[in-house]
């Protein structure tokens, strides 16, 4: 008897029904330590956690329903418990169902590099007329996105997805969960070799985006400058930005010593001048980017300049800091072979007396990686930087036995630490850049 109330409790529940208890909550979970009064438990499954192993927890917390995909686990004997065959495609169909039902228009956003800046400051231009749903943070992959989708209210106007990729089918994925009508990518490059497997691989992937947006008949913003891009876009319906020629937005640099100052102008409208918070020529493209969404959903074209101007990175992405000693410009947050080169070029823009490099390994390049290292070891050595200090085997490999003078490796960002305590650096403008896990933000608080 005990046996049959169990398999009536737990009878597998459908999208609409699980849908139908979402409503019942306040939002949802996946983390029984933060769980919110009302919000609904999803119990997913990562490689070091079992989210099943704390049900119980988040329903004692005061979530109104767990869902689990092990409904037969001792001690599972209770009706707030959802039983569906796989937590993680419940949540990306209930998203999605979600999404649908309220029907505002969605901007999805990807890209190998500026995907997160270009979000925000799309967001940030945005905002000026509308109520915005945006990604937070770095919440691009295949939870991050069904999670900041069910964040929709009736009064969001516009949502803009950021969606993360390092393996073929990844934007796929995510376009099913967001259903994006609108499509921009920031570039394609070279990144997460060793899940693309080539950057032909890495161009597909993102290219998803694309397919999505032509089966849907919705449209398309594209760096008209990027080769690749507007290959790829061709049957879509653009609207173009770019610096090289006439569009819709054309923009370009004036300055960048230390932070980003622009033009642009819609078309053969009035010019506008931007100084922005940002390090980094290269931010360029996706400055113009929120401008051209700007203007095609009718914003202010002032209120654009506007927004730009107040943006301020965050989350060591082109930061200018000031420690009184040195002038960084940390860009930690990641690296591949294309940013870390535009990091360089711009470097080689600034005017600045003594520049100092402190660069981390480049990851997930798979066999490139070798290669790439030395390339950009090699576009140092030409661009005769005199302090040059390299984290990670990499880059060590990559420079080889014998070192300029001034140059120095080390094998992880411990062994730099302990080097700059005793060597502090004095009057640098110092570029940190290297992948996020090599962990070089350790370093600020030593310069």
């Amino acid at each position: 008897m005990g046996q049959l109330r169990i398999i009536a409790i737990f009878a597998v529940m459908n999208d609409e029904e699980l849908y139908s208890r979402f409503l019942e909550c306040s939002g949802v979970t996946t983390d029984s330590r933060s769980c919110e009064q009302g919000t609904m438990f999803f119990a997913l499954k990562g490689g070091r956690f079992n989210g099943n192993d704390f049900v119980l927890q988040a329903l004692e917390k005061g979530c109104p329903y767990a869902v689990t995909d092990e409904p037969e686990r001792n001690g599972f004997n209770d009706s707030r418990i959802l039983a569906v065959p796989d937590v993680l495609k419940a949540l990306q169909a209930m998203a999605l169902r979600h999404r649908r039902k309220l029907g505002l228009p969605v901007l999805g956003i990807t890209g190998t590099n500026g995907k997160t800046t270009t979000k925000e400051l799309v967001t940030a231009v945005l905002s000026k007329s509308f109520n915005v749903l945006s990604t937070k943070g770095n919440l691009n992959n295949s939870i991050g996105v069904p999670l900041t989708v069910l964040q929709m209210k009736p009064e969001h106007q516009i949502a803009v997805i950021e969606m993360g990729a390092s393996h073929p089918g990844d934007i796929d994925e995510l376009v099913n969960v967001c259903d994006p009508d609108f499509g921009l990518i920031t570039n394609v490059g070279m990144a997460h070799l060793l899940g693309f497997g080539s950057f032909e691989g890495v161009k597909k992937t993102k290219g998803e985006l694309y397919d999505w947006i032509l089966n849907k008949k919705g449209k398309v913003f594209v760096n008209r400058d990027n080769a690749h891009l507007t290959d790829m876009a061709k049957g879509l319906e653009c609207i173009t930005y770019g610096q090289k020629s006439e569009g819709y937005v054309t923009g370009g640099v004036i300055g960048c010593d230390p932070t980003l100052e622009l033009w642009w102008n819609m078309e053969n409208g009035p010019r506008h001048t931007v100084r922005m918070n940002l390090a980094g020529s290269y931010n360029i493209d996706n400055a113009l980017a929120a401008a051209t969404v700007g203007c095609y959903f009718n914003v202010p074209e002032e209120n654009i300049t506007e927004a730009l101007e107040e943006y301020v990175p965050r989350n060591n992405r082109s930061q200018i800091t000031d420690t009184g000693r040195n002038r960084l410009i940390v860009d930690a947050y990641n690296a591949n072979p294309t940013s870390m080169k535009a990091a360089l070029d711009n470097m080689g823009f600034m005017k600045a007396e003594q520049k100092m490099l402190i660069l981390g390994d480049m990851l997930e390049l798979g066999e490139a990686g070798p290669t790439e290292h030395r390339r950009i070891v090699g576009l140092i050595r030409s661009s005769g930087y005199k302090d040059v200090f390299l984290v990670g085997k990499e880059f060590r490999n990559a420079a080889g036995g014998i070192l300029p003078e001034g140059w120095r490796c080390f094998s992880n960002v411990d062994e730099l630490c302990d080097w700059l305590e005793s060597g502090k650096p004095e009057g640098k403008t110092i570029l940190i850049k290297g992948s996020n896990s090599i962990g070089l933000t350790k370093v600020v608080g030593f310069l």
